[in-house]
């Protein structure tokens, strides 16, 4: 008997303690799932010993004046970022990354489509992602201007809509935008203070992408103006974003431009893609600098309608993305006949550039330039390409006079600009002129112009006429037409080889495409690109060519730091 109450005496404690304990785990659980994601404030430091450190860079371009923005406070930001992954974690962010870290969309639609992943989560996770290096001093690299205030709720509009017929591959990815591409939801600066509250309607391109489900996640930073502001400071700074930093060597290696923002956060997995633009260089560079892929397509197959200009002769958009394939997808998002560019006139065709990516290089001919046969990244790529099949001749390319160059970017863009803000600009925009905006910069020179504002004032003292011009833009176009058709003809060639942005102005000029992929890395970790070029609009086959190489070389690599 006694035994018999001794035991119960326990059972009944033990159901107590028993319960007491499950109340304090409801409690607990409670508690977690009340909790919020709080972003931690960001704090401007003292960055003049960084400063003083980037003055022993080799490259004047890297020797900066400022490297955090005097204008953009990253805490309004955060402040469209901590709504939308209040619910977020830590926890749920490290169980996603093998999904979508350096995964191509193919793979990460898969993964939606079993299940695995939402299209609220891949945005949340790129949303996390970015406060967590961003809102870091020790890995930010100035690389997100705005971000859009509801893109977890367009993400969770997708969720709802997966069985919607002929759905793009691009439906419910989150694309980055360089801050000269007009979106609805944020400001188009530019960079620049003057257009800090340029609130505008969409691109036409982004129209395209927002039509097949694409998420625009935000803006990114660039170099002021597309590199056509100042011409001694360094790339990817802009007065609104500040100093872009390259993922591959903080403050050591340059970004490239003017698009290092859509550079610098692909290569650092701030978004599956994003746009660039390019008049002469501004996508080669930069992508091949971040170590991503960057096309630079022919002038008039994309829109140039509601993006900041500077020549309507060489401007275009671009993808830039991790891999070929993305590459392709993003292009096929944002194809399509623009009434207001006449540029794309007859591009109505809707290519599934994606689509049979796989290619024989065998029998294929491909011109490897002689002066550039001393790299040892350019020798070894050749090799790989040769083992694909394919015939690797060398040539040597003409020289090219460059003379009146700047005089074509200078009247193009004093004629261009002010077409922007008459015809694309916000409401609070009274700017209608280069000149304009010299006088405005001219008010604060510090905050506004740290690097001068050479360019510009070219612009306002050029003098070309209207017939001048047009004759300036044919006698150049043609000679660079001459210069690759020379060789290519001579020599049956598919593509020219190229380095980086090398020739990215003859390029422009003659209005070639050009698409540049991960080549390697220098000895001290820096990257580079091998690019392609070939005739307009044979976009498909340097995404073919491309695809090829990718798949037989493997070259990217995680910048260390950002995995």
């Amino acid at each position: 008997m006694r035994y018999t109450l001794l035991f119960l005496l326990l059972f009944i404690f033990s159901c107590q303690s028993s319960d007491q304990k499950n109340e304090e785990k409801n409690e607990t659980t409670s508690e977690i799932t009340e909790q919020t994601f709080t972003i931690p404030e960001w704090k401007p430091y003292d960055e003049s010993d960084e400063l003083t450190q980037s003055l022993n860079n080799e490259s004047s371009r890297m020797q900066y004046k400022l490297i955090q923005s005097k204008i953009l406070d990253k805490n309004d930001i955060w402040k469209n970022v901590a709504p939308q992954i209040s619910n977020f974690s830590e926890e749920e962010y490290q169980k996603l990354t093998p999904l979508i870290l350096e995964q191509n969309i193919p793979t990460i639609q898969n993964h939606i489509k079993e299940g695995n992943l939402s299209y609220e989560k891949l945005v949340q996770w790129y949303l996390y992602r970015i406060v967590k290096y961003e809102n870091n001093r020790e890995t930010s690299l100035h690389t997100i201007i705005s971000i859009n205030p509801n893109a977890v709720e367009e993400a969770k509009q997708r969720d709802k809509n997966t069985q919607a017929e002929n759905n793009h591959a691009i439906f419910g990815m989150p694309i980055l935008l360089k801050d000269n591409i007009n979106f609805d939801k944020l400001p188009t600066t530019a960079g620049a203070e003057a257009l800090k509250n340029n609130m505008t309607s969409n691109a036409f391109i982004v129209e395209r992408i927002q039509e097949k489900g694409g998420i625009i996640l935000g803006k990114v930073n660039l170099s002021e103006w597309a590199n056509y502001l100042h011409d001694n400071g360094p790339n990817g700074y802009s007065a609104i974003g500040g100093q872009t930093l390259n993922p591959y060597g903080r403050k050591q290696f340059d970004t490239g431009g003017s698009s290092a923002g859509s550079g610098t956060s692909v290569a650092a997995n701030y978004a599956v893609a994003a746009v660039g633009t390019e008049t002469a260089g501004s996508i080669l560079s930069p992508a091949s600098s971040s170590s991503i892929v960057g096309l630079k397509p022919t002038i008039g197959l994309l829109s140039r309608g509601g993006i900041v200009p500077i020549s309507s002769m060489l401007d275009t958009p671009g993808p830039m993305t991790k891999n070929i394939i993305d590459n392709a997808i993003l292009l096929s998002a944002m194809t399509g006949e623009d009434a207001k560019d006449t540029a794309t006139k007859g591009q109505n065709q809707q290519l599934n550039y994606a689509q049979n990516l796989e290619i024989d290089l065998k029998g294929m001919r491909f011109g490897a330039n002689k002066a550039f046969m001393e790299d040892s990244l350019y020798l070894s790529m050749i090799e790989k390409i040769k083992s694909l099949g394919a015939e690797v001749v060398e040539f040597s390319f003409d020289e090219m006079n460059f003379d009146n160059f700047l005089q074509l970017l200078n009247a193009d863009m004093k004629r261009d600009l002010p077409s922007y803000f008459q015809n694309y600009a916000g409401n609070s925009v009274s700017f209608t002129s280069a000149k304009d905006i010299v006088e405005y910069n001219l008010q604060d020179t510090l905050v506004r112009i740290p690097y001068a504002q050479a360019r510009f004032d070219g612009i306002v003292a050029d003098k070309t006429t209207d017939e001048e011009l047009e004759k300036l833009k044919i006698s150049m176009n043609t000679e660079a037409v001459n210069l690759f058709e020379k060789p290519m003809k001579k020599l049956n060639l598919d593509c020219i080889l190229s380095i980086n942005n090398w020739n990215a102005a003859e390029a422009a000029l003659a209005k070639y495409p050009c698409l540049t992929l991960p080549m390697g890395y220098r000895a001290d970790g820096q990257p580079a690109g091998i690019t392609l070029i070939s005739r307009p609009f044979e976009e498909q086959k340097l995404l073919k060519v491309g695809f090829a190489i990718e798949e037989a070389t493997k070259s990217r690599k995680l910048p260390q730091g950002y995995n």
